[in-house]
């Protein structure tokens, strides 16, 4: 726990880094009924944002870090306060006071030294776009394609990013990637703090995006669409950025997807919430799963605005959660309750995080999860 002298310097540091919102919390407790965090154990972000406010002096610095930024209580607010914002600029003077739970050290050192958080070599990124047939960008090309870390340096992710590759050639979009250059998106390092480091990271991604044969971005991670809709000023780098989703949702509607093969799985999607309550994406995932001939597709009691986080936002990737607290194995045991045999996402963090807790809880037999690329190329008969 950080030294304070004086109490307030606290909160005006939170203010200086856009945590000023705080100052219009009027405590309703809004925010502590709808954390996800209290379905496995006691949580008070309400509390949390009043000691925020009065310096933290006495606060325990672990809540601060508990919060994956799934942004169900900001969406609730009734106040409109940008309790993220409060939470990563917190997590902000914490860092700069030495304090960082020692899980996140290894990524954002690898984010510092490589431009990503798996500790992977800078030079893999180009190895692994020619190995999955990956053009380097040029102003013929209709969208630059941005890819995640996770599927440079992640294997399972790797397969998603080679299944999408194959349904955008299909469907007759034209991208390159920029892989000697581009580094992690930074949302993770932002989300817990290391606003810095983010900047570094936003600096060189801003001069790619921001350059003359850019107009169009395709992203397959919905924090790389966060990121470069919200934090890099899209309205100023004069780009579109569309998830990989709605691209192809498009290609759907104007009958550039030939879905063939018929697909007899129970499926159930699960909302990122960075896809969802962050940016609004709820349907074009929906209407891809339900174009495909044979697949029943069922709803999970949490869906859409109310979705549960897989926990692997705001740094909860890296965090050490105990089994029973993990947020990802209650949307398994979630899953199972309505029959599923597929859980179906478009988020390489959900991916991540899910596919562990199906393996953590030894069902490997009865449930297993897929990117909705994956299904799609199923569908379409495309062998990876």
């Amino acid at each position: 726990m950080p030294t304070v002298t004086p109490m307030l310097e606290i909160a005006e540091m939170v203010a200086e880094l856009g945590g000023g919102s705080l100052q219009v919390c009027m405590q309703c407790g809004t925010c502590t009924a709808v954390c996800p965090w209290n379905l496995v154990a006691e949580n008070n972000p309400r509390m949390m944002l009043r000691q925020i406010s009065l310096g933290l002096e006495g606060y325990e610095s672990e809540d601060v870090w508990r919060c994956v930024t799934c942004n169900l209580c900001v969406a609730r607010c009734p106040r409109g306060v940008e309790i993220i914002d409060v939470i990563r600029s917190t997590r902000g003077v914490m860092i700069d006071s030495g304090s960082v739970p020692a899980t996140y050290k290894g990524p954002l050192a690898s984010l510092h030294g490589e431009g990503n958080p798996w500790q992977g070599d800078r030079a893999e990124r180009r190895v692994v776009a020619e190995e999955l047939g990956l053009e380097e960008l040029h102003d013929g090309h209709q969208y630059h394609y941005f890819t995640c870390c996770s599927q440079t340096y992640d294997p399972r992710n790797r397969r998603v990013a080679r299944a999408l590759a194959s349904l955008l050639g299909v469907a007759g979009v034209s991208f390159g990637v920029r892989s000697d250059d581009q580094v992690c998106c930074g949302d993770q390092a932002r989300k817990v703090g290391a606003e810095e480091l983010f900047l570094e990271l936003r600096e060189i991604n801003t001069r790619l995006l921001g350059s003359p044969e850019v107009s169009k971005v395709l992203t397959v991670s919905p924090h790389c669409l966060n990121v470069i809709k919200h934090d890099c000023a899209e309205e100023h780098l004069g780009v579109v950025v569309e998830h990989y989703t709605q691209v192809l949702d498009h290609a759907l509607k104007e009958g550039r997807l030939p879905l063939r093969a018929r697909v007899h799985k129970r499926v159930t999607y699960h909302d990122p919430c960075y896809l969802g309550r962050h940016n609004g994406v709820y349907d074009a995932p929906r209407n891809l799963l339900d174009a495909i001939d044979g697949l029943t597709r069922v709803e999970m009691r949490h869906s859409r605005e109310s979705s549960l986080c897989c926990g692997g936002g705001g740094g909860g990737l890296w965090a050490d959660v105990p089994i029973e607290k993990r947020f990802a194995v209650m949307r398994v045991r979630e899953a199972l309750s309505v029959d599923a045999e597929v859980i179906a996402t478009a988020c390489p963090h959900c991916i991540s995080m899910l596919e562990d807790a199906v393996k953590v809880l030894d069902l490997e037999e009865r449930i297993t999860v897929s990117d909705v690329a994956e299904l799609l190329a199923e569908s379409m008969e495309l062998t990876p």
